[in-house]
């Protein structure tokens, strides 16, 4: 395996770097994502095996981030679809009395 650091590749989803940028960011990513991403060498197109990534980061010292939660494990929040529920449901003079607290807080 020849593999330069400074060689120009391809990380999917993050665009051309040198190749040790691109297994840095890649060790930074959660193992899940690590898994399944993708280096792809300029000059030929081929993709990396994840055995190669992993013995080019050993190599070069670069070492996975240590549990790194995915930001796809995140559960979203939905406030808009909470507090619309919310006032779906809720009477119509307890809605006035909201409206009213509004208006004298927002003037203050």
């Amino acid at each position: 395996m020849t593999s330069d650091p400074e060689e120009s590749v391809r990380l999917q989803g993050f665009g051309e770097m040198t190749l040790r940028t691109a297994i840095a960011t890649v060790m930074q990513l959660a193992p899940r994502e690590r898994a399944e991403a993708a280096i792809f060498r300029v000059r030929d197109g081929v993709r990396l095996a994840q055995s190669e990534i992993a013995e080019l980061a050993s190599h070069w010292d670069i070492a996975p981030a240590a549990r790194v939660r995915s930001p796809r494990l995140v559960p979203e929040q939905h406030w808009s679809e909470i507090v619309r529920g919310m006032v779906r449901e809720a009477p119509l003079p307890s809605l006035m009395v909201a409206f009213m607290l509004g208006v004298l807080v927002a003037r203050r």
